[in-house]
């Protein structure tokens, strides 16, 4: 810097100026979409021990989970609404083809890892569908996972039964 600064307040004024120039230009920059060279978009999902990979790509709704049809796979019908959602708040239903492969937990994990990824594949693939996703709470990872079993008990917080005699 060309001009000397001579006290600590001088010191945070500028920085907070510079920090707020870094801001401000984030926020005037508008975020790309994110496709590879087949125009899909890929993320992540995860909810307690499932890990959901995603690929949604345009076309007329059809969903594949592990190489099955989606109400094959997910038969109970509140499954098949938690996979819907993000569409149906974004306002794009039966405008996306989705093909994900899940492993790990049980069905109701994979459904929750599953809606995760294609939360988050829509947002890169429409970047300003993220808004709508993000007041849905869909972007956020649910991070409830099960509790570890301690030592000197029975499961997690269960003892073991009492025995006066």
């Amino acid at each position: 810097m060309a001009e000397e600064i001579k006290s600590f307040d001088e010191l945070t004024a500028v920085a907070e100026g510079a920090e707020a120039a870094v801001v401000a230009e984030a926020l005037d920059t508008p975020r790309e979409p994110v496709r590879d060279e087949f125009g899909r978009s890929y993320a992540t999902g995860k909810r307690k021990d499932a890990i959901a990979r995603v690929w949604i790509k345009p076309g007329s709704g059809k969903m594949t989970v592990n190489g099955k049809e989606m109400p094959e796979y997910f038969a109970r019908p509140v499954l098949q609404m938690i996979l819907r959602q993000p569409f149906q708040v974004a306002g794009v239903e039966d405008q996306f083809d989705v093909m994900a492969t899940v492993k790990g937990g049980g069905l109701s994990g994979q459904a929750g890892a599953v809606r995760h990824g294609i939360s988050k594949a829509l947002q890169l693939y429409e970047p300003s569908l993220r808004a709508s996703l993000k007041a849905a709470g869909f972007l956020t990872r649910d991070s409830r996972v099960v509790e570890r079993k301690k030592y000197g008990k029975r499961k997690a917080r269960r003892s073991f039964q009492f025995s006066k005699r």
